[in-house]
């Protein structure tokens, strides 16, 4: 059962959201789910993080051989490449069952894709590393069983999705992607118009109905029941739904959030909550709530920011975004990170690079091979919502790089990532620098399949394997990273960060620690070398290469 304070707080929660009389049974039926999972010694893991934690972001069938459930191939190649030391925890994406998106359409949450393998192997790769899960919580998949009985009419499931009368104003409602918001479906009940917010494969499940916060409240007890340290909120900002209101971030959706972190903290007090909110700083960080919501937040505004400085060769908005980026609270993380499955939001950017450089951006983007995903705002107008693009391909130039300078420029980003205060979340494409994979775009036509490659196992080897590739400088520098950052206490998620006042335009960086420990980083976006008057250290190593150096070298980072 709950403990007395923690029930009293969910009563309140359930009161807000649902009023007296609903809140009270659904109070009920959470009572159920605490008798059902109990508190276990399993869930009482440590929340803190330390300067040797790392997360890697994968699909589960991220690599794969024949006559091997994928998600023990990921495992044994991650072991293989020397990574078990430098990665602490890896965020498997959607691993269930699903239709389309890449595994973000979920069919049946409570299984393992047979396609990957079982919650069997998903506990071996638990033996080496901490786990990460997916709870997709705004949508489900049309194909799925709870669909198929809303259509037929079904309790409790004919209460599950959001229907619309089609001549309804939703204008006002916030776009994620230029796709119709209401799709019709037959059912038995007629023709009936569902709430689409991502596709018409993805119906947006209903939590005006406790019965859908109860069946997600379970799953997410699940996944901790099944080892998840991390469970990252899918799509959390467009949860709760009201006609007349924008959809996104209302006091509903911080409510349930809320309710989450509530229960976890009672029933499963070592995993934590990472909220998933595409949009400009001030917004994504209010899921921080005030320490009540969740642990961690996605760094969102660091991916275009640090791609504009290296394209600009000037970093002037990532240094005033750094020196006004407010620290986390104790025991909140951001989560760091400069490449996912999707591609790169520039919501983020908004209100910190001007409209023409956010143009020249997508236009950079697009001579490198990529591609813009775009967004219908409220006025019926579009404008870039995200850059499809590997990252390794996006640091590069049109005209091609040798490939170790190739290799040494994307490094730079990636040091740069992985030593600001927070935890460093490491896209496997990042970690073996994949370039964009025209072919597979063109064969899906979905942009997004450009930083979306699979491997086969004997194909992956002999690419890292290869001295003469830019990816295996690329996995050689993590492996050098990874190692070095946990030898400094500096790096530690918590330790102090302070940016660094460089007047030189190409020269942005920030200093770690205190005392003894004190790190100073700095990244040289220009094609010149950058002195290091301005670098408050008493040594010139760079403890990256082990080498005294007088000058950044270009489009280099250096740790002192």
């Amino acid at each position: 059962m709950f403990s007395e304070t923690t029930r009293e707080r969910i009563g309140e929660r359930l009161r807000f959201v649902y009023g007296d009389d609903v809140g009270a049974v659904a109070a009920e039926k959470l009572d159920g789910l605490a008798e059902k999972w109990g508190r276990t010694e399993g869930n009482l893991r440590e929340q803190t993080w330390t300067e040797k934690d790392a997360v890697l972001i994968t699909y589960g069938d991220q690599v794969r051989t024949d006559g091997e459930p994928p998600l023990r191939t990921l495992g044994r190649f991650l072991g293989e490449a020397g990574l078990e030391d430098g990665l602490s925890t890896i965020h498997i994406l959607p691993c269930f069952p699903y239709s389309s998106d890449d595994g973000f359409s979920v069919i049946d949450y409570r299984v393992i894709d047979p396609n990957l393998g079982d919650w069997d192997d998903v506990a071996a790769l638990g033996e080496s590393y901490e786990l990460a899960f997916d709870l997709v919580l705004n949508h489900c998949s049309a194909e799925g069983e709870w669909f198929a009985k809303y259509k037929a009419g079904e309790p409790p499931y004919d209460g599950y999705f959001i229907e619309v009368d089609p001549a309804t104003d939703l204008s006002g409602v916030t776009r994620p992607r230029s796709l119709p918001l209401l799709t019709p479906v037959e059912t038995s009940r007629g023709t009936k118009h569902v709430w689409t917010t991502f596709s018409a494969d993805q119906v947006d499940l209903n939590f005006a109905n406790p019965d859908v916060l109860v069946e997600m409240l379970d799953v997410l007890l699940m996944y901790a029941n099944r080892g998840g340290r991390v469970i990252r909120l899918d799509a959390i900002a467009y949860l709760w739904k009201e006609i007349g209101t924008s959809c996104i971030h209302l006091p509903k959706t911080h409510a349930v959030v809320k309710l989450m972190r509530d229960v976890l903290d009672d029933l499963a007090p070592g995993t934590l909550l990472l909220s998933e909110t595409n949009v400009p700083h001030a917004e994504n960080v209010s899921y921080f709530g005030d320490g009540d919501e969740a642990q961690m937040v996605y760094n969102f505004s660091l991916a275009p920011l640090l791609l504009d400085a290296m394209l600009s060769r000037e970093a002037t908005p990532l240094k005033a975004w750094l020196a006004d980026l407010e620290p986390a609270a104790p025991g909140t993380y951001y989560f760091n990170f400069t490449a996912s499955h999707d591609g790169i939001g520039v919501r983020p950017l908004e209100g910190l690079v001007e409209p023409e450089r956010l143009g020249r951006l997508v236009e950079a983007v697009r001579a490198r091979g990529g591609r813009v995903n775009m967004r219908r705002k409220p006025d019926g107008s579009e404008s870039p919502y995200e850059l499809n693009i590997a990252y390794f391909s996006a640091v590069g130039d049109p005209d091609g790089l040798p490939a170790d300078e190739h290799a040494d420029r994307f490094l730079a980003t990636q040091a740069f990532q992985i030593a600001l205060r927070g935890v460093p979340g490491i896209y496997f494409h990042s970690l073996v620098g994949t370039p964009n994979d025209l072919a597979g775009m063109e064969r899906t036509g979905h942009n997004r399949t450009i930083n979306r490659r699979k491997f086969e196992l004997g194909e992956l080897t002999g690419i890292v394997g290869d001295e003469s590739s830019a990816q295996q400088r690329v996995l050689d520098g993590y492996r050098r990273l990874l190692t070095l950052r946990g030898e400094l206490p500096a790096l530690h998620p918590e330790s102090p960060q302070e940016a660094i006042p460089f007047t030189a335009p190409g020269l942005v960086g920030f200093a770690r620690g205190t005392g003894d420990d004190r790190v100073c980083v700095a990244l040289n976006v220009s094609e010149t070398p950058q002195p290091l008057d301005e670098v408050p250290v008493a040594s010139r190593i760079d403890r990256i290469t082990g080498t005294e150096i007088e000058s950044v070298p270009p489009f280099r980072t250096v740790w002192m």
